[in-house]
């Protein structure tokens, strides 16, 4: 899979601009603050329908503008697709290959991407929060029932959580079987998806780390709850634990257990990352966990995603580097840099120059 173009009108700091891309590696360079980063987020806004960046799409919009709009013609085994997304103040409009969608799981699996940036490499220290985006990221756009199952299971987490604040008790407890009995079925889909995720990826990271250090180090990943059993074990045993934990839910307020509470538990040599892992080794661990998902990403679907790398080769030291642009190779690679010859290491690439939102030459 391959982005053909992408075209900006309005986004971020972009006026009206075209960049052409190739099949392998494509590098955004020039100064700081120029719209590199602008031009590899809207890459992903159309694979995702989300921004890695912001959570509020009227961000995307340029000052002074009524709404943005974003396209890209993209080239996978079953074709070629269009899309196209106008943002604006109060809403957006997207379209695939001429037709307007209105939900966002039907953006997803259209154009598969994954994109890397120096927040990515804070995923083995930062909060559960930065490692369920992972997950969720990853697998909703492989299986788009895991996202319907996602956002159904918030949506009732969200409602449920809002009867646990009402002093009605009577209210409260003759409701809440109600919503358990949808809420249990929806976190036994979430959570065996993500155990599923997690045993393909976890041997794919481990043997990718092993190569970045050289065989030094080990790297295990796994979810910290075990989730065994088939989909309807699971909805049991998850109306179960939420029948038995109302009464703690009401006097906390909020539902203190299920798939919202889920983290991945991360170990080097052993040793809890998230707890002992130098500065190095994170790195080295998120960098493995991303490239893992690009494999996962080819098993699954058949075909390789768009691979985003956006200032990653800042916080690598040089022997990573070398290896990270060596591992593009077989795929479309988007990567941004302020000196596209201090990142290549004699790789042939197309070179992008970016100043002040416009396209200066490509090459």
């Amino acid at each position: 899979m391959f982005i053909k173009n992408l075209k900006l009108k309005n986004f971020r700091n972009y006026v009206d601009e075209t960049v052409n891309f190739t099949k392998g590696l494509n590098v955004l360079f020039g100064r700081n603050a120029q719209g590199k980063t602008n031009c590899a987020e809207a890459v992903f806004y159309l694979c995702t329908g989300v921004s890695p960046r912001s959570r509020r799409d009227k961000q995307l919009i340029r000052h002074g503008c009524d709404c943005a709009e974003i396209s890209a013609v993209a080239e996978g085994r079953y074709g070629e697709v269009e899309l196209y997304a106008q943002i604006r103040e109060n809403g957006r409009e997207v379209r695939v290959n001429g037709t307007k969608i209105t939900k966002t799981a039907d953006i997803l699996g259209n154009i598969f991407g994954i994109f890397f940036s120096p927040h990515e490499l804070r995923l083995i220290q930062d909060g559960p929060d930065e490692r369920r985006r992972f997950l969720n990221v990853s697998i909703s756009q492989l299986c788009k029932p895991y996202y319907v199952a996602l956002s159904r299971y918030n949506k009732i987490l969200e409602q449920r959580n809002n009867l646990l604040k009402d002093r009605d008790m009577g209210l409260v407890f003759d409701t809440l079987p109600v919503w358990d009995e949808q809420f249990a079925k929806y976190a036994a889909q979430v959570a065996c998806k993500r155990a599923e995720f997690c045993a393909n990826i976890a041997p794919i990271a481990q043997k990718i780390h092993s190569h970045l250090t050289d065989g030094a180090e080990t790297l295990a990943v796994s979810l910290d709850k075990k989730y065994a059993g088939d989909e309807k074990e699971l909805e049991k045993r998850f109306f179960d634990e939420f029948s038995a934990n109302r009464e703690r839910d009401v006097r906390l307020g909020f539902t203190a257990s299920g798939p919202h509470r889920d983290d991945l538990d991360i170990a080097i040599n052993g040793d809890d990352a998230k707890s002992f892992a130098s500065q190095g080794q994170t790195r080295t661990a998120a960098l493995s966990l991303k490239l893992a998902e690009v494999e996962i990403f080819k098993d699954m679907s058949g075909e390789y995603p768009v691979l985003i790398l956006d200032d990653v080769m800042s916080e690598l030291d040089l022997p990573r580097r070398k290896k990270l642009v060596c591992y593009t190779q077989d795929l479309q690679t988007i990567l941004t840099c302020t000196h596209a010859e201090r990142v290549l290491y004699g790789k042939v690439a197309n070179k992008i120059k970016i100043d002040g939102g416009k396209i200066k030459s490509e090459g």
